[in-house]
């Protein structure tokens, strides 16, 4: 190929769109529990993030039916936050605001993570990074693991008094999307081979990760769930996931790279859009907003390495 395979170091999610049924409780979920604000409201859809960085858009589609559990589809959407205040202040507003939706909470080594399902069932994750420095890489494949993280310690060294008051802090933005797939190779060879991500950790036919520019994964895809799923139909839940990338010549080349791979796309000159091989739909475009932390050059690949922790726990 004359066009490069690699997406640039710069790519980062833009928001994950979400097919809900109760528009209003779906609304509060993510405004009064994670924190996010709303940006914009019209008819049916309302998006919520920070000031000029949205990361949930919710679209009222009442007439859809809830997915099945086995279906391909949204894991959960993982929301970074930037310092552990931050981080514990949703947490602790989440907690308040649906106390039976905590899934678990795990220490990843690059970051500490908290689970959460929203009024609909989609998964919510809720972390925050260690930086980069502290981040260990061996033969292209970063260290992650499934460590015991305690929910009320966090709390009680994190929380401050701007979190007690359900104020939220600092940054927040979409970090990472983990997909439900029907096979971990297939989801390897379209988001690795012809998205053009790098794999950074792989549990062999379980999940496997990928990102752009050595973060630790911008987005996951497992069988958990999912093995042997097949082509979703439109239902509640994921609507779309959005990747963004630093200039319009990085889009045009991941057009040129996807009519390459013989996958059909909609280009309309500033974004391209696509499906899955399980029909989620992607959309790539030009970023609006700079990165939220400082691009590292990316590992050189390496053989596959098997990670330290396993399990549908593991972010």
């Amino acid at each position: 190929m004359s066009t490069p395979t690699r997406l640039a170091a710069g790519t980062s999610m833009g928001a994950v769109t979400l097919n809900v049924a109760d528009l209003d409780a779906m609304t509060a979920y993510y405004r009064d529990g994670v924190g996010l604000s709303v940006l914009e409201q019209a008819g049916p859809q309302v998006t919520l993030g920070r000031p000029g960085r949205p990361a949930v858009v919710l679209v009222h589609t009442p007439g859809l039916r809830h997915a099945s559990p086995r279906d391909a589809g949204l894991f959960h959407t993982a929301i970074l936050f930037d310092t552990e205040a931050a981080l514990a202040s949703a947490v602790y507003s989440v907690a308040r605001l649906r106390p039976g939706s905590f899934t678990g909470s795990s220490d990843h080594l690059v970051s500490k993570a908290f689970y959460f399902d929203d009024p609909e069932g989609n998964g919510v994750e809720l972390y925050w990074d260690r930086d980069r420095t502290q981040w260990s890489w061996t033969h292209g494949r970063v260290e992650m693991n499934t460590l015991f993280l305690d929910p009320n310690a966090f709390l009680r060294d994190h929380l401050d008094e701007r979190g007690l008051a359900g104020e939220p802090i600092g940054d927040a933005r979409v970090g990472h999307i983990h997909l439900s797939v029907g096979d971990v190779e297939t989801a390897r060879d379209f988001y690795s081979t012809k998205l053009g991500f790098d794999v950074t950790l792989s549990l062999g036919d379980q999940a496997v990760f990928v990102s752009a520019g050595g973060y630790h994964h911008h987005m996951a895809m497992n069988v958990w769930n999912s093995r042997g799923a097949g082509r979703r139909r439109q239902t509640l839940g994921l609507g779309r996931v959005d990747i963004e990338v630093p200039s319009p010549d990085d889009v045009g080349e991941l057009t040129e790279r996807m009519r390459h791979y013989r996958v059909p796309v909609r280009d309309d000159g500033r974004t391209v859009a696509f499906e899955d091989p399980w029909a989620n739909a992607v959309r790539l475009s030009v970023a609006t907003t700079p990165p939220a932390t400082a691009e590292t050059p990316t590992p050189e690949p390496g053989p596959e390495a098997e990670p330290t922790g396993t399990g549908p726990d593991q972010d």
